[in-house]
């Protein structure tokens, strides 16, 4: 997309053209790069928090509701980051992925607060989804993750 995802808004009582009313967000490459980190890297955490039931399933599932999401946030996230999955340990994927959701909301949140809530809803549905990939309720570390995703995301 070379720098800039375009956000498409329709002003009450105008017509419905969209060509007359839209509007770009301008993201640089790092901080579509700090999007992609932050909604994929919540994947594989919560997938890595779910490993003792059905990672790959979780994985799909949440990776499906990232690819679906719509606007700017959506065309962002069609792609997943390079160099995400170098760390080692969850604990090390954590330390680049919790700053990144809270530097992801607050990035958007001065550029467009409907993408705010459009990223926070997206990456909030992929955790979900994830738990809902595992046999019988989401298992307690699978919710003590999510809880670090969620509070990341509210950091901002």
């Amino acid at each position: 997309m070379n720098g800039a995802a375009i956000l498409t808004k329709r002003p009450p009582g105008t017509s419905t053209s969209l060509k007359e009313h839209t509007m770009a967000i301008t993201l640089s490459e790092q901080d579509q790069q700090t999007l992609r980190t932050a909604a994929w890297g919540a994947v594989s955490l919560i997938t890595a928090a779910g490993a003792a039931g059905s990672p790959h399933k979780a994985a799909t599932e949440a990776s499906i509701a990232l690819t679906s999401a719509t606007g700017a946030v959506g065309h962002v996230l069609t792609k997943a980051p390079k160099g995400l999955y170098g760390s080692k340990t969850t604990a090390a994927l954590a330390d680049q992925v919790l700053p990144a959701l809270t530097a992801s909301m607050t990035l958007l949140q001065q550029l467009d607060a409907a993408e705010a809530d459009n990223f926070r809803r997206t990456v909030t549905v992929a955790i979900e989804a994830a738990g809902h990939g595992q046999k019988g309720e989401p298992s307690p570390t699978m919710a003590e993750m999510a809880r670090k995703i969620t509070e990341a995301l509210d950091a901002a």
